[in-house]
């Protein structure tokens, strides 16, 4: 098979001939259709996961079609169209028996632990919990950005935010992750201000459903923005991003009795920022986490996107080769462009 594989982080990526995998005995080999370029793909390339064994195969964001079945599995067949969450439980350990995959002890996660989609195929393990079936309606390249971006904006919105009608929500960041929570966090009834540096972004974020836009370079400071956008603050705000100022302004920007969700990763030198802690402790505000979302939770958000509610592929900036995706992975820090980008020829 064709894939892409480095060697070494930080080092470029080559486009190369892999022989093609097996399926696991609880596991399948899909074909894949799409897989978007994500930029936990770039946090993987430079050496921030340790999980990653070198050499590498990236991609999970993934949709396509099961070529392959290991002897063990039940529920799927050669042919079947699905997408896989990027966190997948191992099925046996106390939280994969509590229904929170998400955080399973001996998790799967494909371009991470194991390799990746990008490749003309993949391994997914522990088929029978892990996977999800693409309704025809759903298309391959949309369908890819909900294995990460879009289900990790809908937990952290749904599950962990707890996002009603009229609340003021604030998105820091309209890269993939928070282009999506904006969308979510409107089709549920609430008020999303946007908050980035780029015009471009924020004018897309308008058009999926934002009510106010922030741009950080053009205020003093964000969080009183916020707090006079939203007459006294968010109710559940959002660092889609990942970084130590998104953070902070986010946690500020909140009214009394406010959650912050962390989505965005924090890696690097940059894992352990400075919290504002005494205004956690005066406003009583609610530090989260979110982490992916499990397989089963797919059956609440599917049918707001056949509906029409969630339309996750208005979220598609450009489709790619295979071939193309080494300059997307190696630039992704640069945040050049809208949208999310998708590997649809293969």
């Amino acid at each position: 098979m064709r894939a892409v594989l480095y060697e070494a982080f930080n080092e470029r990526p080559a486009l190369v001939t892999l022989p093609d995998p097996s399926p696991e005995s609880h596991g399948v080999v899909l074909k894949v259709e799409a897989t978007g370029v994500c930029r936990s793909d770039w946090h993987g390339w430079v050496g921030h996961d340790a999980d990653i064994r070198l050499p590498h195969v990236p991609g999970h964001e993934l949709a396509g079609v099961v070529e392959a079945v290991g002897r063990d599995v039940t529920r799927w067949q050669v042919g079947d169209r699905v997408t896989v969450p990027f966190v997948g439980g191992c099925g046996s350990c106390p939280e994969c028996h509590a229904g929170q995959q998400q955080v399973c002890h001996r998790q799967f996660q494909p371009g991470f632990t194991h390799w990746g989609s990008f490749a003309e195929y993949v391994s997914l393990h522990h088929a029978d919990l892990n996977l999800v079936a693409l309704p025809e309606a759903v298309g391959s390249a949309a369908a890819a950005s909900l294995g990460c971006r879009f289900v990790t904006s809908f937990r952290a919105v749904v599950d962990q935010g707890r996002v009603a009608a009229g609340q003021w929500v604030a998105v820091h960041g309209c890269g993939g992750v928070g282009l999506a929570a904006i969308m979510i966090a409107g089709a549920l009834g609430a008020n999303v201000v946007a908050v980035d540096i780029a015009d471009d972004k924020l004018a897309l974020a308008r058009r999926l459903g934002a009510a106010a836009t922030v741009n950080a370079r053009s205020v003093a400071r964000v969080p009183e923005a916020l707090l006079d956008l939203t007459g006294g603050g968010a109710h559940v705000s959002l660092d889609a991003l990942g970084h130590p100022e998104t953070c902070v302004n986010s946690i500020l920007g909140l009214r009394r009795r406010g959650r912050h969700v962390q989505v965005g990763l924090l890696l690097g030198d940059q894992s352990t920022p400075a919290m504002p802690m005494s205004r956690v402790v005066a406003y009583e505000l609610e530090i989260l986490g979110s982490h992916g979302m499990q397989a089963h939770r797919y059956d609440v958000m599917m049918p707001m996107i056949l509906s029409g509610r969630l339309r996750p592929e208005l979220l598609i900036g450009k489709e790619i080769s295979l071939e193309e995706s080494i300059d997307a992975l190696v630039s992704m820090d640069e945040f050049q462009g809208t949208g999310t980008t998708v590997v649809t020829r293969f």
